[in-house]
């Protein structure tokens, strides 16, 4: 079968949409973890470039007297497009995995790591219950529905072929990239709070009572309460994280501006 706007003359043009395409593609949380199989994510890009490619064919530059070491260097930028907009979504939820690291550090998880089979590391199990609930609540929001939409968006703000990497760019990456923290810190702050007025308290206790093992009685006191806070703090987690990924749209607006 033939398609009839994906001519020999066009292949070049549509060799360009793809590589923009699939990089947003591969970097969209959810879609990106490496339990998606490698032939989805590469059908899903050939798909979503076939039926953007005749609305976009026209802005498509010609490269046939353009040399072949330019045309290398464009393409790339093309490709850094799409990382750089998927890059601002992962920094997101390395925010929250990065809540669940100091949760679970808190409550005395550190010990009781298990692998995660998304990024083949290993992670504490209170990181992996926030991140998969993150996931859901990302789902849940449609918030995958943006990077579909800043596919097209980014023709329309970027032209093909004109990636230019500014200051401004740079400032904004460092920007979204100190939010990691602020993210995590807010994430995390309840349970942090609940464990530090334990740890005092145990501490109190160690020095009135020194015949009691506060070892004993800490540990197992600080994981029933981390668990039991984590429970009613689930809500606020819950409305938090979908008001990050509201926030998405604007953020990844001002990162194809800039770019």
């Amino acid at each position: 079968m033939s398609l009839p706007f994906l001519s020999a003359e066009h292949l070049d043009a549509f060799i360009l949409i793809l590589l923009r395409v699939s990089a947003i593609i591969v970097t969209i949380p959810v879609i990106s973890e490496s339990t998606v199989p490698a032939k989805v994510k590469a059908a899903l890009s050939i798909i979503v470039t076939l039926i953007i490619f005749p609305l976009l064919v026209s802005q498509i530059p010609s490269t046939k007297h353009m040399h072949f070491i330019q045309l290398i260097f464009l393409m790339i930028g093309e490709v850094l497009i799409g990382v750089t907009i998927g890059f601002v979504a992962r920094l997101v939820f390395a925010g929250i995995r990065m809540a669940g690291d100091i949760i679970g550090f808190q409550m005395g998880f550190s010990v009781a790591n298990v692998i995660d089979p998304m990024t083949s590391q290993m992670s504490s199990v209170i990181t992996e219950l926030q991140y998969l609930i993150a996931m859901l609540v990302f789902l849940t929001v449609n918030a995958h529905h943006l990077f579909f939409q800043a596919i097209f968006q980014s023709y329309i703000l970027i032209t093909p072929l004109s990636f230019h990497f500014s200051g401004q760019l740079m400032q904004f990456i460092f920007d979204v990239s100190r939010d990691l923290f602020v993210i995590a810190v807010k994430i995390a702050a309840p349970i942090m709070a609940v464990m530090i007025f334990t740890n005092v308290g145990l501490g109190v206790i160690a020095r009135t009572v020194p015949q009691m093992n506060i070892f004993i009685v800490g540990f197992p006191l600080q994981i029933s309460l981390g668990l039991i806070f984590l429970g009613i703090t689930a809500p606020l987690f819950v409305r938090m994280t979908q008001a990050i990924f509201n926030g998405l749209e604007g953020k990844i607006v001002t990162v194809m501006r800039l770019m």
